[in-house]
């Protein structure tokens, strides 16, 4: 992942970039597997422990659980000690509990607004009325944060109304959280699920895969 201006991430068989936007890979994991966590490690690092401050036995909430963000910040949130409730399609439960979620939600099925409540932080990965809504599942002082940068004021402002945070985060290369997250992946706590790879020609139809919502963690493109 590169830094703003020179843009969130790279199909290049080679890439300049400041050397502060790199960290060594961990010798325990192979070059898909490095490839599919900075993008999707830093935003989840990022939004739980540097904007929502998860800290051990708080709640956490995370839409689309087995998606790319979401089944990396599942294992970054029971690493931190966190009780962790996903919300995800009922065939991709069973993908959820090897990844250490303790309650599955099937969203197609389940309004989670109903199914849940007293939770201290929320995970949103899909914005729009997912984030306002999610703001009604806090306890008081609790805090959503979206990935999605941009959106209504209804989410603020609800936020205010209700006396919870509502946080909006833009992800950014930054080399001590790549330190931080390269740790949990040498200790064993932190690994990329790697759904498909394609070879970079096919970067199209890696695209319109991902696009689906449908894939179990992360799309990879190799370069021969």
């Amino acid at each position: 992942m590169l830094s703003y201006p020179w843009g969130h991430g790279s199909h290049a068989e080679y890439v300049a970039a400041p050397a502060r936007a790199f960290v060594h890979k961990p010798a325990g994991i192979d070059h898909v597997q490095a490839g599919a966590l900075p993008l999707v490690s830093l935003t989840a690092w990022q939004a739980l422990v540097e904007n929502a401050r998860l800290q051990p036995g708080q709640r956490v909430l995370i839409h689309a659980a087995a998606g790319g963000v979401g089944h990396v910040a599942v294992q970054i949130a029971k690493a931190l000690g966190a009780h962790v409730i996903g919300t995800a399609s009922a065939g991709k439960h069973d993908f959820l509990r090897e990844l250490g979620v303790d309650e599955a939600i099937d969203y197609r099925e389940t309004d989670f607004a109903e199914a849940v409540k007293d939770v201290d932080v929320v995970l949103d990965t899909l914005g729009g009325e997912t984030g306002v809504k999610s703001l009604r599942v806090l306890r008081p002082g609790g805090v959503v944060v979206s990935i999605i940068p941009i959106g209504s004021a209804e989410f603020p402002d609800e936020a205010e109304r209700l006396g919870v945070r509502a946080v909006r985060m833009l992800v950014d290369a930054d080399r001590a959280d790549m330190e931080s997250i390269a740790e949990l992946v040498e200790a064993g706590k932190l690994r990329a699920t790697v759904a498909r790879t394609f070879p970079l020609a096919d970067a199209a139809e890696a695209h319109a895969l991902g696009e689906t919502g449908r894939t179990a963690g992360k799309l990879v493109l190799t370069v021969d």
